[in-house]
């Protein structure tokens, strides 16, 4: 093999708490509707239905700090705060009880969602990728190894905008714990190394606009802080 056409681009990563070292990412998978409360906010049924999944690319996971731009075309961009589950193993028809072995460590995450966009590719059977998987569409804090924070059962997950409290639950909500959310993601990827998840939101989306601040974070994980950038040119935002 001679080599590539063009110059390979940058290999995605997450920066590791209190180290020089990064976590490089694979792929990034994201549980819908994990919290109950958070399902009846969205109109759906919170009984215990199966997990479904969505992706975002590697490189829209990024730094949750600083600034972090505002999205184009949208009006409605939505905050939903995860757990994050950072993986060093993988494999396929992953056992519950061994899921958290392949867990290297946490970190706090937004699935930032572009909701008007969204709402429509729901009305009209479409794809959701442009309302998730667009640019910085995942700041994610420093990732925190399990070593140091345990495998958290509990713990509040929260998030202020503008120093108001918008969303709070705790990790004991979850309809799919961790464990259970690995081994079911496996019976349809085999999953290794790099491989990241974001573990669903609770109760309290909603909506940010251009320069508010945004604060949140998991009780015995971590927490972050960053501002959301002016809305880009020509934006309909």
């Amino acid at each position: 093999m001679t080599g590539f056409v063009i110059t390979p681009p940058a290999a995605p990563a997450l920066a590791v708490a209190g180290s020089d070292q990064t976590f490089p990412l694979r792929r990034v998978f994201c549980v819908g509707r994990n919290y109950a409360a958070h399902a009846r906010e969205m109109g759906a049924d919170p009984d215990r239905e199966p997990p479904f999944f969505f992706t975002k690319p590697a490189d829209a996971v990024v730094s949750a700090s600083g600034t972090v731009p505002y999205p184009s075309s949208t009006q409605d961009l939505h905050h939903e705060v995860e757990l994050v589950v950072a993986l060093k193993g993988g494999g396929a028809n992953v056992a519950p009880e061994q899921a958290l072995d392949l867990v290297w460590g946490y970190g706090v995450g937004v699935d930032l969602t572009r909701r008007d966009l969204q709402e429509v590719a729901k009305k009209t059977g479409r794809p959701w990728d442009m309302s998730k998987g667009f640019d910085a569409s995942g700041p994610c804090s420093p990732l925190q190894p399990a070593s140091a924070t345990g495998h958290p059962q509990e713990g509040r997950v929260w998030l202020e905008v503008n120093g108001q409290l918008k969303q709070e639950g705790n990790l004991n909500e979850m309809i799919w714990p961790v464990a259970d959310t690995i081994a079911y993601l496996s019976r349809f990827v085999t999953l290794q190394p790099g491989d990241v998840i974001f573990t669903g939101t609770p109760s309290g989306v909603g909506k940010l606009d251009p320069g508010d601040q945004v604060r949140g974070g998991v009780d015995g994980v971590t927490t972050f802080e960053f501002t959301m950038g002016q809305a880009p040119s020509g934006s309909n935002a």
